[in-house]
């Protein structure tokens, strides 16, 4: 049985990990260099790589969140639902083989191999970018390189990408196992787990380990300030090196949330094209003058690992639910 699931995906699986071992090997010769840079050059390192590296870096990002995406649509998704399509699971089940032991042998080496090829991509990936990780984590260039608690890089860095790829996986054979179509499970998968990816960062990622608070005065020579919404929000930028913004509250003189006063936008208001940054300052001066503050919630860079192992988690324990819904339904829907 192992045989012959192995069989069933063999191909797809092969193009994968070809394609991971080709980005391991680029890697693997172009890493030592950049660890050597970053003896050298410490927290400036992020200004000194060259445009080949930078470009590798990104790559490596795309690369990590596309494994499991791959996986979902063209390990997971047709693996049951062409043999439902074909009719071939019948051949199999009249064969003394049950339906539980059917999916659970293609269930298990599915998720194996799908963990094992993301997390040697992440583990080449973090590995390659861990020079740049630190030297972000200590102020350097956050313009151009993540955090790696940023959501654009958390998700391409440690154990989580192996528990996307697990339940990206079993998403596809669950979709597939009821769309009974593999095209359509494939496309559903992809939309699935793309909105799931979206969805995780915005609103549950920021709760998986407790978070850290300051206070900052609206001024001119303070944190970096910028104003979005036509003057209506305020977004301050606190000086601490690695960590994740994420929730931004304006408070009044007497340190109650607030709106931003209608003053403020009335300042800013020229006759023709966007105020002058003189004009900025003395408004931004205005306001902190007035007792307002903005209260910056974040995640401190040291929050990593905790956020790490709460996501994998939280994957691991949605992959589960999906393989138990599953083995339900195979035995009492399907036919």
């Amino acid at each position: 049985m192992i045989w012959l699931t192995w069989r069933q995906f063999r191909t797809q699986a092969a193009v994968l990990f070809a394609a991971v071992a080709a980005l391991a090997v680029v890697l693997a010769v172009t890493g030592p260099q950049l660890a050597d840079l970053y003896r050298t050059a410490g927290s400036g390192l992020a200004d000194q790589i060259s445009s080949a590296d930078q470009s590798l870096y990104y790559t490596g990002l795309l690369v990590v969140y596309a494994v499991p995406a791959v996986i979902g649509m063209f390990w997971g998704a047709p693996l049951i639902a062409r043999e439902l399509e074909t009719g071939t699971h019948y051949l199999a089940w009249n064969q003394g083989v049950t339906r539980t032991r059917w999916l659970a042998t293609k269930l298990g080496l599915g998720a194996v191999a799908s963990m094992t090829a993301a997390g040697v991509t992440s583990l080449a990936v973090s590995w390659w970018s861990s020079p740049i990780d630190r030297a972000v984590n200590s102020g350097g260039a956050t313009d151009t390189y993540f955090p790696r608690l940023d959501p654009v890089a958390f998700a391409a860095r440690g154990v989580v990408p192996m528990a996307h790829a697990a339940f990206a996986f079993v998403l596809g054979v669950a979709l597939g196992l009821v769309i009974r179509r593999t095209l359509p499970a494939m496309a559903t998968t992809f939309t699935l787990y793309a909105a799931i990816q979206l969805a995780v960062p915005m609103w549950l990622r920021p709760h998986l380990a407790a978070a850290s608070q300051t206070t900052v005065p609206i001024e001119p020579d303070g944190a970096p300030i910028s104003i979005q919404d036509g003057a209506e929000q305020i977004v301050a930028h606190p000086e601490v090196p690695g960590a994740w913004e994420t929730a931004q509250q304006t408070l009044n003189a007497a340190g109650q949330p607030a709106p931003v006063p209608s003053s403020f936008a009335d300042c800013l208001r020229t006759e023709s094209g966007p105020p002058a940054l003189q004009q900025i300052d003395g408004c931004v001066a205005d306001l902190g003058a007035l007792g307002y503050k903005q209260q910056v919630t974040y995640q401190p860079a040291d929050n990593f690992w905790p956020l790490q192992w709460a996501e994998t988690g939280l994957y691991l324990g949605l992959a589960l639910a999906l393989t138990g819904f599953c083995a339900w339904w195979i035995r009492r829907r399907a036919a």
